[in-house]
C-alpha cells in the first residue's frame, strides 16, 4: 500500500482521475501554478527547492520543475508495485510527450509548459530522469563505481542542467561543472542513505568496492558498521567530495543570485559528508543529516558571500 497523501493525488491527478489525466476539466495556469507550489513547499529536503535567494522571477519556475521531478519520484517509489509504477512512468512520459506538443492536462505540465517555453528547454533532461526511474525499478545493485555514475547521469546531472536553463547559462562547459556537482550530491545521499536504501532492498555501494574492502553480505544483511565498512564508505565519502570541490567553480560562472544556490548546495552537500566522518561512518546506526545549526550558518556565509560580490 503506498503512501496515503501521493495515493490521494493520484486518484485525483493519474490516467483515472477527475482532476487532470482522467476526464476532468484542465486547470488553468493559475492553479496549476499554485499546485506546483505546494508540492515544493510542503515537501523536506536538505535546503528548499528554490530558496529565498533566488530571484523572485525564478522561484516559481523552480517550483514547476521541482513539481516534474517529485511526481516522477513517487511514481517510482510510492506504488509499492513494480508492474504499476513502469505503466505510470510511461504515463508521465506520454504527458510529458504532448507537453511538448501543446496539449496539456495536468496541473504539473500546464505549469512546466510555461516553463518549458521561457527558457527553451530541450525535453532531454526531463526524459532522463525517467530513464532513471525506470532503471530503479529492476537493477538494486551496481558491480562498479562506473555503473554507479552511469546511473547518476540520468538520475541527479538532468537536474543540473535543468537549473542552468532556468539560469540562462547553460552550456557544454558549465554543463559538466554542474555534472559535476550533481553527481556529488547524488552520492553524498548515497552513502547518508545506506540504511533506508538497504531497508528498501537496494544498495548503491559497489560490490567491486565492498569485496576490496572485505564488506560482505552477511555484513549487509546484519548492518555491521565494521572496520571494513568504515574503511569502504569513508572511501567512498572522499570521492563524492572530490566530484563536489570539481564543481566549485561553476559558482563564478554563473549569475550571482543563481550562485548561491550553487554554493549552498555545493556546500550542504560538503557538510552531509563532514557528518558521516563525524560518526565514524557508522551510518547504520543513524542517518547523518543538517541540523538547523548547520543550515543557518551555511545560509549566512552564503549570504555573507553574495553580500561581498555586490
Amino acid at each position: 500500500m503506498f503512501a496515503t497523501a501521493f495515493a490521494a493525488e493520484l486518484a485525483r491527478y493519474g490516467p483515472t482521475g477527475d482532476g487532470a489525466g482522467g476526464l476532468g476539466a484542465t486547470p488553468s495556469l493559475d492553479e496549476s501554478r499554485a499546485y506546483c507550489r505546494r508540492l515544493a513547499l510542503t515537501h523536506y529536503e536538505n535546503f528548499t527547492v528554490a530558496s529565498w535567494l533566488l530571484p523572485r522571477r525564478l522561484r516559481q519556475h523552480f517550483y514547476h520543475v521541482y513539481a516534474y521531478c517529485r511526481w516522477a519520484d513517487d511514481l517510482a517509489d510510492e506504488t509499492g508495485d513494480r508492474g504499476r509504477s513502469l505503466d505510470l512512468l510511461d504515463w508521465w512520459e506520454d504527458q510529458l510527450r504532448s507537453c511538448y506538443a501543446g496539449n496539456v492536462r495536468h496541473p504539473v505540465f500546464v505549469a512546466l509548459g510555461e516553463t518549458i517555453r521561457e527558457f527553451a528547454i530541450p525535453p532531454e533532461p526531463f526524459h532522463d530522469l525517467l530513464t532513471a526511474f525506470r532503471q530503479d525499478q529492476h537493477v538494486h545493485r551496481y558491480e562498479t563505481f562506473d555503473d554507479l555514475l552511469g546511473y547518476c547521469r540520468n538520475s541527479a546531472n538532468p537536474v543540473g542542467r535543468l537549473v542552468l536553463h532556468l539560469g540562462r547559462s547553460h552550456d557544454h562547459a558549465r554543463g559538466k561543472l554542474s555534472d559535476a556537482v550533481c553527481t556529488g550530491l547524488q552520492l553524498a545521499n548515497f552513502w547518508q542513505d545506506v540504511a533506508n536504501d538497504w531497508a528498501r532492498g537496494r544498495l548503491y555501494l559497489p560490490l567491486a568496492d565492498c569485496r576490496r574492502f572485505g564488506y560482505k553480505e552477511a555484513n549487509l544483511d546484519r548492518r555491521e558498521a565494521t572496520p571494513e565498512f568504515r574503511r569502504l564508505l569513508a572511501f567512498e565519502v572522499g570521492r563524492a567530495e572530490a566530484y563536489l570541490r570539481e564543481g566549485l567553480p561553476l559558482v563564478d560562472q554563473v549569475s550571482p543570485a543563481l550562485g548561491a544556490d550553487v554554493w549552498l548546495f555545493i556546500h550542504g552537500g560538503l557538510k552531509i559528508l563532514e557528518r558521516i566522518e563525524a560518526v565514524d561512518y557508522d551510518v547504520w546506526t543513524r542517518r547523518p543529516k543538517l541540523s538547523r545549526a548547520d543550515q543557518a550558518r551555511l545560509l549566512a556565509g552564503c549570504v555573507w558571500r553574495r553580500w561581498r560580490k555586490i
